[in-house]
């Protein structure tokens, strides 16, 4: 019989970048089974990429009457197992309402939000200090009751895309470019505009590539600002949808930001990478291959997870500077 595997981890978009490896390997052990995804409508367009499922469905509001009609749009598939990454009350509600005969989540001492813990019918043990990713395959791992060769190379699988966004830079006559990712949705997390132009401009200069500056919603005019501070070397990004960021990250030779999802995408397409972690912890959930360069402050940080710092008059991201990033960006360089 086909097996039928739903999948829940609604956002962020870091954070389901960090659940594809799991999926994949779900995959490679159940080749004909139906893995569905349920994931919240801002993440939509990653998952449309994503070749190995077999069909994302999206919440249909954050209200009770929104769960329920997600629950009734997910119940016909009489899904054999399903598996919550979240790990928080709201993910293992609607695993649970989704009528899987086994319901799989994490233990008690890795949830977000511990009671989610009585909404599962089995619970995998994945330990703490671990990066999310090995935390993510150890509950595929033990839900599927398979072992995993941990020294396999991790898997994402994101389809390409042709995309105007990089036609739009290839029309400027830029070849060889590096990414510059200064915005955040947490403002706790953004590195000085100022410095970012610094090191764009030191991109140029010293490694030969034109630095191509991010923006999302809103961020336009902090992009400019990174532009205007690095003292002609930098480009604003043209407009970028989520399927650009692969393309652009994929044709991108190198990659700087903060802890943000671009980043997440830059690490999952190969993007030799430098990244600057402050209130989040990068052993958690930042670059997994050990070739990357992360410059953390989370040990000296007083507001670990706030999305503002608490201590303006300490605030522990701007400790980080631009020489100890120039010598960052040498060094990731130096090893391609």
């Amino acid at each position: 019989m086909t097996k039928s595997f739903l999948i829940v981890r609604l956002g962020s978009l870091g954070d389901l970048i960090h659940t594809l490896p799991a999926v994949a390997a779900l995959r490679h052990a159940h080749p004909d089974a139906r893995i569905d995804w349920l994931v919240e409508a801002p993440h939509r367009e990653l998952l449309d990429l994503v070749p190995i499922l077999s069909s994302v469905f999206v919440m249909k509001g954050r209200s009770l009457g929104g769960w329920l009609a997600t629950a009734r749009e997910l119940r016909p598939r009489r899904y054999d197992v399903a598996l919550d990454f979240q790990g928080l009350i709201k993910s293992a509600v609607l695993a649970r309402l989704s009528g899987a005969r086994a319901v799989v989540g994490f233990d008690r001492v890795a949830l977000r939000e511990p009671a989610a813990r009585f909404f599962y019918t089995r619970v995998a043990t994945v330990g703490e200090g671990r990066h999310v990713i090995a935390k993510n395959l150890a509950l595929a791992e033990q839900a599927l009751e398979i072992t995993l060769d941990p020294s396999a190379p991790l898997e994402f699988p994101i389809r390409a895309i042709d995309s105007p966004a990089v036609r739009a830079i290839r029309a400027q006559g830029i070849g060889k470019y590096a990414l510059v990712n200064p915005g955040a949705a947490w403002p706790n997390k953004r590195w000085p505009p100022d410095r970012f132009g610094a090191i764009a401009s030191t991109l140029r200069d010293a490694h030969g590539l034109t630095p191509v500056v991010l923006w999302g919603p809103g961020e336009r005019a902090l992009a400019e600002s990174v532009v205007a501070a690095s003292n002609g070397a930098a480009v604003v990004a043209p407009e970028t949808q989520l399927p650009d960021l692969v393309a652009l990250a994929r044709e991108a030779s190198f990659m700087i930001s903060g802890d943000t999802g671009p980043l997440h995408i830059g690490c999952a397409s190969g993007t030799p990478t430098v990244s600057l972690f402050g209130p989040t912890d990068a052993k958690r959930n930042g670059p997994w291959d050990a070739r990357d360069v992360v410059l953390t402050r989370y040990d000296q940080c007083p507001c670990h997870y706030k999305r503002r710092c608490q201590q303006p008059e300490a605030w522990c991201l701007p400790d980080i500077t631009v020489d100890q990033v120039r010598d960052a960006v040498r060094t990731r360089l130096s090893g391609l």
